[in-house]
């Protein structure tokens, strides 16, 4: 049986030097990744707020995958 939180990928808020870490590493200021809202279930739940980076891991069965997401007001 699967339950509705196995649907859900990891959601990690990265501290201040690992979001500039990231940035760096793609060359890119923080706000061109893909938004997230702050309102977001796993935003809300993290605590994050905006101008933070959430890191998400996701699984498509050939492996992880990381993502990045910019927390805007909303």
């Amino acid at each position: 049986m699967v339950s509705s939180y196995d649907l859900v990928p990891k959601h990690v808020l990265l501290s201040d030097s690992e979001a500039k870490k990231v940035a760096k590493k793609f060359n890119v200021t923080l706000d061109r990744f893909p938004k997230i809202l702050e309102s977001d279930a796993q935003a809300v739940k993290l605590g994050a707020k905006p101008g933070r980076l959430i890191e998400v891991t996701r699984n498509d069965g050939n492996g992880n995958y990381l993502y990045y997401r910019y927390v805007v007001k909303g």
